[in-house]
């Protein structure tokens, strides 16, 4: 089910910052460190010169009153990350340049990340000084050099927590079965597949309708159609996975069935490879260029 959206939060034009030891809660010193913007939006960093203090340092600049970020959750987020250097602190990577959020798995983050937003609130703007021993370690992503200290700002927009799912019936279509509850599980028959592509709204949510170019936290299950063979699913470990749609990163499927959905429901597709992975199969998933898939999805927000 979709999360309730907490109220922006508005920050002074420039606000100076006192960074706190992420490890004693103790005073780091001033460092002149300004961060200023809506939470929510791209913010203004103006970085002190020299390098930041040593060891990890944690700051609240906006403090939400949305629900608790918990171990397995899945965090949505809008942030900015920099190499801190002293010298030109290099923007290394934003949500912002992409124009969406981002998914933090919770429990998979930087070690300095997960100290920096663990049992934060939901609207809460989180900013974080990250030793490399904290970091990436010994190899970091292009851009990030093994002993380079990092800065994030961090706005929490969603927390969805593990196991989140949406109420529906059993349904089917085509000869396909998905059954009901919050694990619903796919049965697909012996027969040959239809030749094209099919979806059916399972359960129909109350929430916003879904619109291209927007991210979408799902949970979801997909089989190959021949066989019957499951070749991935979230419900299990019970994380839900969260994709951009409209954008050519989703098979051309979750695009034509997602889109126009509104949050809250659940769909069943049928996939031809048209629709799927095309020609080229997906040989990790042991897909074959001919093979059409089936998945049933649980709309669980959007962004």
């Amino acid at each position: 089910m979709r999360r309730r959206a907490v109220p922006l939060s508005l920050l002074p034009a420039l606000l100076p910052v006192l960074l706190l030891a992420g490890c004693t809660g103790g005073a780091a010193g001033p460092l002149d460190l300004k961060v200023g913007g809506t939470f929510g939006a791209r913010p203004t960093i103006v970085f002190p010169g020299g390098k930041p203090a040593a060891g990890l340092q944690v700051d609240e600049l906006a403090a939400g009153d949305g629900e608790r970020l918990a171990a397995d959750d899945v965090a949505i987020v809008q942030y900015t990350a920099h190499v801190w250097n002293g010298r030109d602190n290099r923007l290394v990577d934003s949500s912002f340049n992409r124009g969406t959020p981002a998914a933090f798995p919770v429990g998979q983050l930087l070690p300095g990340l997960e100290r920096a937003l663990s049992g934060r609130r939901v609207g809460s703007r989180v900013i974080a000084a990250i030793p490399p021993g904290d970091g990436f370690g010994a190899n970091p992503p292009k851009g990030v050099g093994a002993g380079d200290e990092l800065f994030y700002v961090v706005d929490i927009l969603g927390a969805h927590h593990k196991g989140a799912s949406v109420k529906a019936p059993a349904g089917a279509l085509a000869g396909v079965r998905a059954g009901g509850g919050p694990r619903p599980g796919l049965a697909v028959p012996v027969t040959a597949p239809p030749g094209g592509f099919a979806a059916r709204v399972l359960a129909r949510g109350g929430g916003p309708r879904v619109r291209a170019g927007q991210l979408v936290v799902t949970q979801y299950e997909a089989a190959v159609w021949a066989g019957r063979r499951v070749f991935d699913t979230t419900w299990p470990a019970g994380r839900p996975k969260a994709f951009k749609l409209g954008d050519g990163t989703t098979i051309k499927a979750w695009d034509k069935a997602l889109v126009g959905v509104p949050v809250g429901s659940r769909v069943l597709m049928i996939v031809p490879p048209a629709y799927g992975y095309g020609q080229a199969g997906h040989p990790a998933y042991g897909i074959k260029g001919s093979d059409t898939l089936v998945f049933v999805v649980d709309v669980i927000a959007a962004y």
